[in-house]
């Protein structure tokens, strides 16, 4: 009796069959991302008119103005670059008093999308790196605090500027990991800053954690950009009363990071 099988690829092939497909999936990868970054440059060339009006108003009416053209620019950006944006937990800021906003920091793409589409204008603390790159720079210092890390006064003087946005009424974000997180961790430890500034101003914590940024633009390997979800998920409010800042530093670190493991796909 005659019997008939499909031979299985021995193991060699079936090795050279995944090399080969991610070999495939990476130079995809970067070809996106070098049309992502000419989407960046070119739709940037075209609202980096609108951000003169900037300099002919006065806070908190022009960070709510930079806001409002950055979801614009944003939006097309996300849109023609194949990333997708949503946001659940909006109703956190209804009747609240302005806050301090806490973010995860996983990918450069973190930064340029978490300010427009907060619910509320907002400033973000920046590093002094971010004003040198050409032309964004520009256009990011007027919603930002810039500190110098190495310099001694000039983290101080942010600290004095960040409490002077919340006396303006405006939201400050911060990114209390400070850089990227390139760890497999869910978050890398945090700075003290928010929540000094919490603790000294008794404005609420509002955490929020951004999914799938990891995945869409990746610290490693550079240039690689895989459209995707982006996900903003904003968290009940934490109010600093009876907490010192290390209690409250921990209680919004294990917020997030629990968080960020039963969310993250």
């Amino acid at each position: 009796m005659n019997i008939w099988y499909k031979k299985k690829p021995t193991p060699l092939i079936g090795l050279y069959k995944i090399a080969f497909m991610k070999m495939i999936k990476f130079i995809i990868a970067r070809i996106l991302a070098y049309w992502a970054l000419l989407v960046f440059a070119s739709t940037m060339m075209i609202f980096i008119w609108f951000y003169l009006f900037c300099f002919f108003m006065n806070d908190p009416l022009k960070t709510r103005f930079h806001r409002r053209i950055s979801q614009i620019w944003m939006g097309l950006f996300l849109f023609l670059s194949g990333c997708s944006f949503k946001v659940t937990g909006k109703e956190v800021f209804d009747g609240l008093e302005n806050a301090i906003v806490v973010c995860n920091h996983n990918s450069l793409i973190d930064i340029p999308v978490s300010t427009p589409f907060l619910p509320r204008a907002n400033k973000t603390i920046a590093k002094k790196s971010f004003v040198y790159v050409p032309l964004f720079g520009w256009v990011y210092q007027f919603a930002t605090v810039i500190v110098d890390r190495k310099n001694d006064h000039s983290r101080r003087a942010s600290f004095e500027k960040m409490k002077a946005v919340l006396n303006n009424g405006l939201d400050m974000l911060i990114y209390p990991e400070g850089t990227r997180n390139k760890t497999k961790t869910p978050l890398k430890s945090f700075y003290d800053g928010a929540f000094k500034l919490a603790i000294d101003t008794q404005k609420p914590i509002v955490p929020v954690v951004l999914l799938n940024t990891k995945k869409i633009l990746p610290a490693q390997p550079s240039m690689y950009f895989t459209p995707g979800k982006i996900e903003m998920h904003i968290l009940p409010a934490i109010f600093p009363a009876g907490h010192s800042k290390d209690s409250l530093k921990t209680l919004v670190f294990e917020t997030m990071g629990n968080y960020y493991l039963a969310n993250n796909p």
